[in-house]
């Protein structure tokens, strides 16, 4: 099992979903786990869970699309842990799918890039500077399936993930010298909320569940917990030569 005894790590969007089960993960592999989120009660919960299988850390309300608020929840960390060895950026929005370029909104397009975007550009800067300072670390952001592919409705979307590829990367050259390693997941679909808002729950078996659910040659969705273990991979040293790739678990889409 991997160990991160002594780690402090941060997750953004940890209220559920896939950031939920990844802040669980660390937690388990020995991490002091930092959950951010804009939903306090959610937040809370990730922490009492956490805390139920042994583990320590806090919640703090964070809206990552806020500088200050960034810089906060950083400075928490740094001062309740003193250090940061391991951030999992995952806070994200999907905007609304179905929409054709020529109906798009400069709204809409702003509301997705404040949260996929610039929220992973400023979480990286500050826990980029509180890492040169302890001689390296491990950043994750999440991307999307989305990140190397398309679908006809949703370009504002694609576009947020495509994003976030290149600001990893961008990253993963700038600091790879100075120890801290910068890596991106792609998930495919995931049984989340997010998952559950744009093709509907489970138990509905609605044409879009199908149709998503087609698109993964292993016939099914992930599990969040699926993909928080790819997240406690990246931040290990069993990653340790692993910098400013996209590790893809679409469950076969992009083999296609």
């Amino acid at each position: 099992m991997t160990n991160l005894t002594g780690k402090v790590a941060i997750v953004t969007g940890g209220t559920s979903g896939i950031g939920r089960a990844a802040s669980i993960a660390l937690a388990q592999a020995g991490a002091k786990v930092v959950v951010a989120g804009r939903r306090q009660a959610e937040g809370e919960e990730t922490i009492r869970q956490i805390e139920a299988i042994g583990g320590k850390g806090f919640f703090v309300a964070t809206d990552v699309s806020q500088e200050a608020d960034i810089q906060r929840l950083v400075e928490q960390a740094i001062a309740t842990y003193g250090q940061l060895d391991i951030a999992f950026n995952n806070a994200g929005v999907e905007g609304e799918f179905g929409i054709p370029t020529v109906e798009q909104t400069a709204d809409h397009y702003d509301q997705v890039f404040d949260i996929n975007v610039k929220g992973v550009l400023l979480s990286m800067k500050y826990e980029i500077r509180a890492m040169l300072e302890k001689g390296g670390g491990a950043i994750i952001n999440t991307a999307s399936v989305m990140s190397t592919v398309a679908t006809p409705g949703a370009g504002v979307y694609v576009a947020s993930k495509h994003a976030v590829l290149g600001l990893t990367r961008s990253a993963a050259l700038e600091y790879a010298q100075q120890g801290i390693r910068v890596n991106a997941i792609s998930p495919g679909g995931v049984e989340t909320e997010m998952l559950q808002r744009a093709a509907g729950l489970p138990e509905e078996e609605s044409a879009g569940r199908a149709f998503f659910k087609n698109l993964h040659p292993v016939g099914r969705f992930a599990t969040p917990e699926e993909i928080a273990a790819t997240v406690v991979f990246l931040a290990s040293s069993e990653a340790s030569f692993v910098t400013g790739a996209n590790l893809l678990a679409d469950g076969g889409w992009t083999a296609q």
